[in-house]
């Protein structure tokens, strides 16, 4: 018993001590291990599984190489930056002993890139957009990208319920073939436009301000009906700057919305069931005037007295935005001339809420001493460089001005060119350096379109265009045109450059052929060919000055059994050539052309026939037209116009020189449907002569005035865009030529009907912005007429440009 505890304790000893070195042993072994682990040095890194990446460059993307110490810390930054690339599915980095190994699986290539369903957008506009290309490489992240984007571009196209998947198809060699496959749908256009709080304006002279147009019957031509966000941001500026032209100095666009409007009828001109109805939210504020207007200087040696020729703010006139932006400019400019390359311009605003002006003080101060070191440009891949860059007053090296920059800027907008103008700022390569960026995305420059119409006097009425003004990236504006009604079929090029020399200078040539058929009212039939040579530039705020030489053959021709002597005789002398030297001095400050409620018009032209050709003379005419706003919703309209034609070097008039006016000058009057006019009557007698048709002559002076209100119409909603009017037209047409006087009175033969009496007329009028177009319709009766005149009742005139 004791020998056997005895050797139990033996045992136990032996055990407790042969445990104490082994515990040790393992403890030393695991921390020599993972002190080798982490300090030991990488001899080498060896790449496995790479097939079309070469060793070298995956090597490069590694935190680590031969020679460092192995962290793990750097094999799990590698494992990123490997993933980051795209090149690889998968990747692993083990270490055998001093060893790297990584391990790496390939993304395949992109093969082929193809679309399937797509019918509205075609496949190079997507492939354009897209990020998977042929022969890059295949990720699934790029792939769902792209379907978002395709998705993007469909909406553009307001294919809003657009459906996009991706299908990889394998092809072998760790190739695929990507395809897109798309439904399309329906497409979801702007179904109606409102604003809500214009009250200065109707919606629908707001609807001519904006881009976004309302679906018609013939809106598929263009893609101006179709909800676009970046279209509707521009809307929102551009109801702002209205405003701000306008007089509404606080106005603000409080929102913009797009709703689908679902199906329930699209009224007559708008069939679609469902689509966008796009809100403007408007706050317009009060309407101001210019107050008190100075300038503050605190340069030294700066001749305030001189800058006084660059205000275009002035006292009493209708505060407008443009006015300030461009005195700004215009002040700027002239503080530079007198040696001051920093100064600068601010405009102080102090309002008057009481009397409702705005003072204004342009602050002329010391700018940073900063200059332009570099303009790049960005996203131009249509436009060249240099179109970009005339819209600047500034070049690389002038002192940097940021009003001059904005100027630029909306100069840029204005072009049409672009969709998005962002013109930022970075440091340059010193303290007094910056470098200015601009970043455009380009837009469709061309444009296809067609117009239809009707009118009582010549029928239907339609022309057919093709136009691009952005000409192969050089900014310059072509246009191809083809017109026609049941008299008249026309056919014409343009083309203008709009910087001739460099400088703002508008030059250009037209070529033109024409036919009028005035059997109804005059029994002849006329054609002319030919073309101008023309140059327009601005000389004086809201004034532009055209100068032009016009070439052209002049034809009367099938002159009828009946018409008149003076007719038959100017057919028989055949085609003249006729060569000119023209001018138009033009004035113009309405505040919407296409439906103005306020500013003026007026132009002056004059013609100088005889540089060479066959006929001479000297034409003046005179245009004037002004809007008053009576109200915010009713307009007086006045218009006075006026011509002179005289002939010199002996030479005597042909028809085809003078005046034919009628209804459009004075309604309630035929077209040419007062003025001279044969009589086809003896001049002793009195008696009808046989054969002979009282066709209008023509007349050498002419004058013309119209007084006209527009109002709304009541218990008409006023989104509809109709107006009624009532007016008065007055004027005359007088003195024949002298040739058509002989021609007439061959052997006492007839005489003609002249009279500078006044014509005077009244009527209403119905004036219809709608959805296919203007549409007007004039009921007049003639109160004062010559008993040869030709009247009538009713007029009607109706186009559409699509």
């Amino acid at each position: 018993m004791v020998r056997w505890t005895l050797e139990r304790g033996l045992i136990a000893v032996l055990l407790v001590l042969c445990s104490v070195p082994l515990s040790l042993s393992v403890s030393v072994g695991l921390g020599d291990l993972t002190a080798a682990a982490q300090g030991s040095t990488i001899s080498s890194v060896v790449v496995q599984g790479n097939q079309r990446v070469e060793a070298e460059t995956i090597r490069s993307y590694l935190t680590f190489s031969a020679g460092d110490p192995y962290d793990p810390g750097e094999i799990n930054q590698s494992l990123k930056t490997l993933f980051a690339t795209g090149l690889f599915k998968d990747v692993r980095i083990r270490r055998q002993y001093a060893t790297v190994v990584v391990v790496v699986v390939e993304n395949p290539v992109v093969a082929r890139v193809r679309f399937e369903g797509n019918k509205d957008v075609d496949g190079e506009t997507l492939r354009a957009e897209i990020q998977t290309k042929p022969r890059s490489v295949y990720t699934p992240a790029r792939v769902q990208a792209d379907e978002q984007r395709i998705r993007d571009v469909l909406a553009r196209q307001g294919l809003y319920d657009a459906q996009v998947s991706a299908q990889v198809i394998p092809l072998g060699n760790n190739r695929v073939e990507v395809v897109y496959q798309i439904g399309e749908g329906v497409k979801t256009k702007v179904k109606a436009i409102r604003f809500v709080g214009n009250d200065s304006f109707s919606a629908s002279q707001l609807r001519f301000v904006i881009t976004t147009k309302r679906t018609g019957w013939l809106s598929f031509l263009k893609n101006d009906n179709i909800y676009d966000p970046d279209r509707l941001a521009l809307d929102r500026e551009l109801l702002r700057q209205f405003y701000l032209k306008n007089g509404y100095a606080d106005v603000r666009i409080l929102s913009s919305n797009a709703d689908i409007e679902p199906g329930g009828g699209g009224g007559l001109f708008n069939r679609d069931t469902s689509g966008f109805v796009i809100t403007f939210e408007i706050y317009e504020g009060p309407r101001y005037d210019f107050g008190y207007i100075d300038i503050e200087s605190s340069l030294p040696s700066l001749d305030v007295g001189a800058l006084g020729g660059a205000l275009l703010t002035k006292p009493g006139k209708r505060y407008n935005v443009e006015r300030v932006e461009k005195t700004v400019e215009a002040l700027t400019v002239k503080v530079s001339e007198q040696g001051y390359a920093f100064g600068q311009v601010r405009p102080r605003f102090d309002r008057d809420p009481t009397t409702q002006t705005i003072n204004i003080t342009y602050v002329i101060d010391e700018g940073p001493r900063v200059y332009i070191e570099r303009i790049n440009i960005v996203g131009n891949y249509r436009t060249e460089d240099q179109v970009i860059r005339r819209q600047f007053r500034l070049a690389e090296g002038d002192a940097y001005n940021r009003l001059l920059i904005e100027a630029a800027r909306k100069r840029l907008r204005s072009l049409g060119f672009f969709k998005t103008v962002d013109i930022q700022t970075e440091p340059g390569s010193a303290p007094d350096r910056v470098v200015v960026n601009v970043v455009v995305v380009e837009q469709p420059t061309g444009e296809f379109s067609f117009g239809v119409g009707y009118s009582t006097v010549e029928g239907v009425i339609g022309d057919v265009s093709i136009s691009e003004r952005n000409l192969m990236g050089r900014g310059q504006f072509v246009r191809l045109g083809l017109s026609g009604s049941l008299e008249r079929f026309q056919i014409d090029f343009s083309f203008t450059e709009p910087a001739f020399l460099g400088r703002n200078i508008a030059a250009g040539f037209d070529i033109f052929h024409k036919e009028v058929d005035l059997t109804d009212v005059a029994s002849f039939r006329q054609r002319d060919t030919g073309g101008n040579l023309r140059i327009g530039f601005p000389v004086a705020n809201n004034t532009q000055l055209g100068l032009r030489y016009r070439l052209q053959r002049e034809e009367i021709y099938d002159a009828t059994r009946d018409a008149s002597l003076a007719i038959k005789q100017a057919a028989e002398e055949g085609a003249v050539i006729v060569s000119s030297l023209g001018y138009t001095l033009a004035y113009d400050t309405r505040n919407l052309p296409q439906q103005p409620t306020s500013g003026i018009f007026a132009s002056i032209s004059q013609d100088f026939a005889g540089v060479g050709g066959d006929v001479q003379y000297n034409r003046f005419i005179l245009d004037t037209r002004g809007y008053y706003p009576i109200t915010n919703k009713i307009t007086l309209v006045g218009r006075v116009q006026g011509g002179i034609i005289e002939p010199w070097g002996g030479e005597d008039l042909r028809l085809t020189d003078l005046f034919f006016k009628g209804g459009e000058t004075i309604r309630g009057f035929e077209r040419a449907g007062y003025g001279p006019r044969d009589a086809c009557r003896s001049p002793t007698t009195g008696e009808r002569v046989s054969g002979c048709n009282e066709d209008a002559l023509g007349g050498k002076y002419f004058w013309a005035t119209t007084a006209e209100v527009r109002f709304p119409l009541p218990l008409i909603p006023e989104n509809l865009g109709m107006q009624g009017a009532v007016f008065v037209d007055a004027g005359s047409l007088w003195e024949p030529g002298e040739a058509a006087v002989q021609a007439v009175d061959v052997d006492e033969g007839s005489f003609i009907y002249d009279t500078a009496d006044v014509r005077l007329s009244t009527g209403v009028s119905l004036i219809w912005q709608s959805p296919l177009g203007p549409l007007r319709a004039d009921l007049a009766e003639a109160l004062l007429k010559a008993d040869f005149d030709r009247t009538e009742l009713f007029r009607f005139g109706a186009s559409t440009q699509f």
